[in-house]
């Protein structure tokens, strides 16, 4: 578009006859240049105005003087008829500025003619639009030669940054570093480098990244530091973002991730309730893609594998203690150790017949279980409650619960050697009190002889705990009896 001066031409006849501008007074105020009588020389009246008029369209750049600076707008002398009006919503592309910040008196700046004429007659203007402008010319050059643009941020918004480029550029938050930022006021008045990956004239759309400029000016740093990243290596970073599918990690030079599936042996709902934003962890390092600059990480490498904790602790035929966790329609769930969940089959439910497992258990019951297969491959536990109450061997960690005592060398449990502190009963004693006043009646103890071999023992217990049933009650009744003779 063409410029137009702000100084009037000169028009000439035999002579040049100089027409000066007004000038300002010691407040800032313009005073228009004083017109005196035959100081036209040989020009008519006519002939001087329209020498001193310019002529302006629509989208024309205009240059010219600042003569006064409200709050809500800017008067411009460009030597029209009138001077132009600059609302102030067109001085900036920043959102509410003060017009004195942006324009003072005197200056001379450039402007885009809006409206020749509104309503009101005003010659409306914008400096905003010719900033564009000039702005636009330059951005295109500078991404057809993939160059770097810079600016400051002057404003977040929704979903990234607003930087100064002349215009107004977008930033979007997963652009602005190498891993997504979550709070971006920071950045506010900073003056960022980015390279532009969008432009689109017809709606003033200019798209910026950041991340595309750190990773061409870092690509040296990445490659050395990827090739002495080795799969295997346990390396301490810092959890620097967690999303639905996992956690991002700051190795120190990059970030890597941890799938959901990686962060611990248990399941996971969301990656938020195992690892936070800058924790310290430890992980190992999985895979490294070299051409994709990806770096694929575990935390639940780095721990204890609780299955394989559980397979070397125990043993197909052992008792384990656990918690009915759910039910299905062919059985049910039972935890029997931190994260480990094993399956008791609706066969192995009971002797009889089941058609339900909530006919057996519910879920939250605590119960005895037998291992009777243990699948560390494929992460596999079969129980039964069936079984356990035939007795067996108990896993160790309950024979120390219950008390060494109790257990003959194999495991087997054998009851109480004996009372402590008179008659307390021991701990051990509780338990299994415990658990028999929760359990078949019939069911032999854990531990104990399978009901063949244990049938005369059996019979001898219950015939001795009828006597002393027995007894109990007759001296019960006589008491009764005897009480009101009393």
């Amino acid at each position: 578009m063409s410029q137009v001066d702000t100084a009037p031409s000169q028009p000439s006849t035999d002579g040049d006859v100089s027409l000066p501008m007004g000038t300002f007074d010691e407040e800032g105020n313009y005073i228009p240049r004083p017109i005196i009588e035959n100081d036209l020389g040989g020009v008519s009246m006519d002939e001087a105005y329209t020498a001193t008029m310019v002529d302006v369209d629509d989208g024309q750049m205009v240059e010219g003087t600042v003569v006064k600076v409200d709050r809500d707008e800017v008067l411009l002398d460009i030597g029209y008829k009138s001077e132009g009006v600059i609302p102030s919503r067109e001085l900036s592309i920043r959102n509410d500025v003060d017009p004195s910040e942006i324009v003072s008196l005197g200056e001379t700046i450039e402007a885009l003619v809006l409206t020749k004429e509104d309503k009101e007659g005003r010659l409306i203007l914008s400096k905003k639009r010719a900033q564009y402008e000039r702005a636009w010319g330059k951005i295109e050059e500078i991404k057809e030669s993939e160059g770097v643009v810079s600016g400051p941020v002057i404003e977040v918004v929704k979903g990234g940054l607003i930087l100064d480029i002349g215009l107004r550029g977008f930033l979007p938050a997963s652009l602005v570093e190498l891993r997504r930022v979550r709070d971006l006021q920071p950045y506010v008045g900073r003056s960022l480098e980015a390279k532009i990956i969008e432009l689109d004239k017809n709606r003033n759309n200019v798209v910026l990244s950041r991340r595309a400029w750190l990773e061409e000016t870092q690509k040296e740093q990445r490659e050395e530091f990827l090739d002495n990243l080795k799969p295997g290596e346990v390396r301490t970073g810092t959890v620097s973002s967690v999303v639905n599918f996992g956690a991002f990690v700051d190795l120190g030079g990059m970030d890597g991730l941890v799938h959901v599936s990686e962060l611990s042996w248990k399941h996971v709902d969301h990656p938020g309730s195992v690892v936070q934003v800058g924790d310290e962890i430890q992980v190992q390092v999985l895979e490294v893609d070299l051409d994709r600059e990806r770096i694929s990480l575990s935390l639940k490498a780095t721990q204890q594998d609780p299955w394989q904790e559980f397979a070397t602790n125990h043993r197909v035929g052992e008792l384990v203690y656990g918690r009915v966790t759910k039910l299905v329609p062919f059985g049910a769930f039972v935890q029997v150790g931190d994260g480990i969940e094993g399956l008791v089959h609706i066969s192995e439910m009971s002797a009889h017949h089941v058609e339900l497992p909530e006919q057996v258990v519910t879920p939250g019951e605590e119960l005895w279980v037998k291992i009777i297969d243990l699948d560390l491959q494929r992460r596999r536990i079969s129980l039964s409650i069936k079984q356990a109450a035939e007795g067996g061997v108990v896993a160790a960690e309950y024979q120390e619960h219950f008390g060494e005592h109790a257990y003959d060398t194999e495991g087997n449990y054998i009851g109480p050697t004996g009372e402590l502190d008179g008659d307390t009963p021991s701990d051990g004693q509780e338990a299994w009190a415990e658990y028999y006043a929760n359990t078949d009646p019939n069911a032999i103890p854990p531990g104990g002889e399978p009901p063949a071999a244990a049938g005369a023992a059996a019979e001898g217990a219950v015939a001795d705990e009828g006597a002393v049933a027995d007894e109990v009650a007759v001296a019960d009744e006589g008491a009764v009896v005897e009480a009101p003779e009393a």
